[in-house]
């Protein structure tokens, strides 16, 4: 009897030291763990196999997912799972600005899956999270990251765009030639066009977007994608290391070094952003706070100029 060949093991790449980061440990890692476990509530953080969940969770930093923990889509890059969603929770934003108020957040991420089983795409959600944290939270600064809401973006975003953020973000995730892959289930320009949307309904809303790279983007590419986030007036792009989240998802193609993504962060700097984060591990909420402050005083600094 012949013995069977054992099966090859896919080729594992190995993450440069830049990228590693320790595993979560802390007794305020424990304690957000439980506070959203004790709300019924979901965390793009763990979803989204985030690698900063350790420092941020530490902190009582948390982005929290509205809408489940199932989405609609399947996106080549993400770790969310894919499905049919359950019914929209009618107690999630009471939860979320309970766990808000506990955790004593001054800003707070909110987001969601994508769920286009929903007629209007979960935006209502969206404006009754934001509600519930104005009444319970007056002082909290509240930054949402939707999806692109498909096909009915225009009436979500000027439903949100109501209820007025302090910092609506959208990622762009990548360039417009990977979508097809990468992002199938959505549009760039259609992004764009929601970015370009929120800013002319109310200008004073901070608009936020983001790209990974390492997925076979060229550097050009990433320049473009810069200049048509700068036509649609996106105050703060945020720029990381895509990371293979399990083996059937998008591969890397290349780890870009500290060195390169600071070029990146210097040359958007040059085209106009009011703030810029670019690192390895740089991702869409990671020191959001920080960086909102930071924001609202460039854009002070920025006016002062102006009329000087």
């Amino acid at each position: 009897m012949n013995e069977m060949s054992p099966l090859p093991r896919p080729e594992r790449v190995r993450k440069p030291d830049w990228i590693r980061v320790k595993a979560p440990t802390s007794e305020g890692f424990a304690a957000t763990r439980a506070l959203m476990r004790s709300k019924s509530l979901t965390t793009v953080c763990e979803e989204a196999a985030c690698p900063n969940i350790g420092e941020c969770w530490s902190k009582k930093h948390a982005t929290v997912m509205i809408l489940g923990d199932t989405c609609t889509r399947a996106c080549a890059f993400c770790n969310v799972k894919t499905g049919m969603p359950r019914a929209v929770d009618p107690m999630e934003p009471e939860n979320v600005a309970d766990a808000a108020a506990q955790m004593g957040l001054e800003h707070i991420v909110v987001t969601s899956v994508d769920r286009d089983d929903l007629p209007d795409g979960g935006a209502k959600q969206f404006v009754k999270v934001i509600e519930a944290i104005r009444r319970s939270n007056p002082k909290t600064t509240i930054e949402i990251l939707t999806p692109d809401f498909r096909n009915k973006h225009e009436q979500a975003v000027e439903m949100i765009v109501a209820a007025r953020p302090d910092v609506y973000n959208h990622n762009l995730e990548t360039v417009p030639r990977l979508y097809p892959t990468i992002r199938p289930g959505a549009r760039y320009y259609a992004s764009l066009r929601l970015l370009e949307m929120v800013k002319r309904l109310d200008p004073s809303i901070f608009t936020k977007s983001g790209v990974m790279l390492g997925l076979g983007e060229e550097r050009l590419e990433i320049h473009q994608v810069m200049d048509d986030m700068r036509s649609a007036d996106v105050d703060f792009l945020t720029m990381g290391q895509y990371l293979q989240p399990t083996p059937r998802h998008a591969k890397v193609q290349e780890f870009v070094t500290p060195q390169a993504f600071g070029s990146y962060g210097a040359i958007a700097r040059a085209k106009g952003f009011l703030l810029v984060a670019s690192s390895p591990l740089t991702r869409s909420s990671y020191h959001a706070g920080d960086d909102f402050a930071k924001m609202r005083d460039a854009r002070a600094a920025k006016l002062a100029k102006v009329s000087a």
